[in-house]
């Protein structure tokens, strides 16, 4: 997978999280986490940050909490989670 298709994955995800409503206290501050990683994904260069393993484990628990509720979101969060993955995050 090349950057660009990263970076059209996390906007992608990116719309999905502006446009996810009705969540529970927990869920928004999911959102909130991960809109944030995001932002720092598309906007950061090559370099890897050290915190890529707490960004995996975020992703995770939201697709845990999202799982149920919105499964739209959470084939969203899972296509990303594999991307990162399979880039080496």
């Amino acid at each position: 997978m090349t950057d660009n298709d990263l970076n059209k994955l996390l906007q992608k995800l990116h719309t999905d999280l502006d446009n996810t409503e009705a969540v529970d206290e927990k869920g928004r501050e999911l959102l909130r986490a991960l809109n944030a990683d995001i932002q720092e994904l598309l906007e950061r260069s090559e370099n890897r940050a050290s915190d890529d393993d707490s960004l995996l484990e975020r992703f995770q628990e939201s697709i845990d909490h999202f799982e149920a509720t919105h499964p739209t979101l959470t084939s969203a969060l899972s296509n990303i989670m594999t991307a990162l993955n399979n880039a080496g995050i």
